[in-house]
């Protein structure tokens, strides 16, 4: 699922590149009422001051929870934030004024990081009194390059039954990316599986995707693409029947 999200953030300083972007997912509390999100931040220089902001929706008597995490690592406590406290309360190896939090409202909260630099580099969770609520922002160390993207179509076998699959493999520098898929130049919301990224020998990172789709479809010639982002890097890969070579 992708969202097209403008990005505020505020930043100062210059230096080598820390790349920051989001994968955003909105995902409802079990109420059914309550909806988490947060803006995504794109990219801030080493050394400078980011902010992340995270939004609660209809929760305001709880408090907002960051947590960092490195990949292959579990997640560590950052802090947790208030609205009627003055200042946040934090987890081993973290402190003021390095890492800090505010509040514009009982439900809007706001992680800032200063004088950030490439061990800052992680997923950030914004989370709420709902364990099933989280939200992403991945950090990451340097400038990025756009994924390289490989479509594989169905095998035959798979085309003598009513649905098949596409996999799309990412080679990218990050453990990270935003995968979506679209059939004739709309976005897809099901059939999508995508796994957790997979370190390479050469510290590279693969993620695959696989899409089923009807045959039907795929027999028509029907445009599949996959579509994958790095923060403002996006990469796709189209793939039909009648440009597939036949056996």
């Amino acid at each position: 699922m992708s969202f097209q999200v403008t990005s505020p953030f505020s930043a100062h300083g210059d230096n080598m590149l820390v790349t920051l972007c989001a994968l955003i997912t909105a995902l409802t509390c079990v109420s059914g009422v309550t909806v988490l999100t947060q803006k995504p931040v794109l990219s801030v220089s080493k050394g400078e001051a980011v902010t992340m902001d995270c939004n609660l929706g209809t929760v305001t008597n709880s408090e907002a929870r960051w947590y960092k995490q490195i990949p292959g690592e579990v997640p560590q406590y950052v802090l947790r934030m208030y609205h009627g406290w003055s200042s946040p309360d934090y987890g081993s190896g973290f402190s003021s004024p390095k890492f800090t939090s505010t509040h514009q409202s009982t439900s809007d909260y706001r992680l800032i990081i200063k004088n950030v630099e490439e061990g800052d580099s992680a997923v950030y969770h914004c989370q709420t009194w709902d364990n099933s609520v989280d939200e992403f922002l991945i950090v990451t160390g340097s400038s990025l390059s756009p994924p390289a993207l490989t479509v594989f179509p169905p095998s035959s076998a798979e085309l003598q039954s009513d649905t098949a699959s596409l996999v799309c493999l990412s080679s990218q520098s990050v453990p990270f990316a935003d995968v979506s898929w679209l059939a004739a130049g709309s976005p897809v919301s099901s059939g999508i599986s995508t796994s957790t990224a997979v370190q390479r020998s050469d510290q590279t990172y693969q993620i695959s995707s696989s899409l089923t789709i009807q045959t039907s479809d795929w027999n028509m010639d029907k445009v599949y693409t996959c579509k994958v982002s790095l923060g403002s890097q996006t990469s796709e890969k189209t793939i039909k029947k009648s440009e597939c070579p036949t056996e």
